[in-house]
């Protein structure tokens, strides 16, 4: 990847969000397929959070850029893919956010392993919601967006941070924007429920952030736009 494409990058999130009277958000490298390289060269430009699918990839990825972290690069390890809940474990461990948070089970299962590691901070959770009724895709419904809430701030080993949203892929990225408009509803729902800790609204990825930015996003999950085409997936 090229020195300037992340410069480039965090250029046009400040121009989006100064565009759209906004703040700028925070950039998540959407690192899944990409190799070790690639995220230690990105993590030595300044890059520090970054987003996986499966645990066993970032697990690798993880050891492969301790060397950076230690040079004082403190890198975040967003899980941003499905988590079934026998990897629980595991993604209590490995990751500092989860962001695919959609049933009770799961709020139970990263609590009570993340408990176990008392010199842990809380994990940082996001509920995932499937904000357009897709069969195909993962996250609850907006209805049940209010008890998922309730679970995890009942949890002392997690930190309920917010929302994320996938919408449906529109060939028209404008047409996904009543989708942002909706999760931002939910999003300041739970804010003015449980404070100033539900602090991020995740949606917007390469070909729609100016628009997620515009409804609200305070973090967008990149990759395609710094990494350029994924490579093929890796098991999980």
């Amino acid at each position: 990847m090229h020195q300037h494409v992340l410069h480039d990058i965090l250029h046009q999130l400040q121009r989006a969000a100064h565009d759209a009277d906004r703040s700028v958000p925070r950039l998540l490298a959407v690192s899944k397929t990409q190799d070790e390289t690639a995220v230690a060269n990105l993590a030595l430009q300044g890059q520090t959070a970054f987003g996986e699918n499966y645990v066993q990839e970032a697990l690798a990825k993880r050891a492969a850029t301790a060397a950076t972290a230690a040079a004082g690069h403190a890198l975040e390890w967003h899980l941003i893919g499905h988590l079934q809940s026998n990897k629980a474990a595991e993604a209590a461990t490995l990751f500092d956010w989860v962001h695919t948070v959609d049933r009770a089970k799961l709020v139970t299962a990263l609590a009570r392993h993340r408990a176990s590691q008392p010199q842990r901070p809380p994990l940082n959770v996001l509920i995932q919601v499937n904000i357009d009724d897709e069969a195909s895709k993962h996250g609850c419904a907006p209805a049940e967006v209010a008890a998922l809430a309730a679970a995890i701030a009942a949890e002392p080993a997690l930190r309920l941070r917010g929302v994320m949203v996938i919408p449906t892929p529109h060939a028209d990225p404008e047409q996904r924007r009543p989708a942002f408009v909706r999760a931002k509803t939910l999003f300041d729902a739970l804010a003015v429920q449980y404070g100033a800790g539900v602090d991020t609204l995740s949606m917007g990825m390469s070909d729609d952030f100016a628009i997620a930015i515009a409804e609200g996003a305070t973090m967008v999950r990149i990759g395609t736009a710094l990494f350029g085409a994924r490579a093929r997936p890796a098991a999980g």
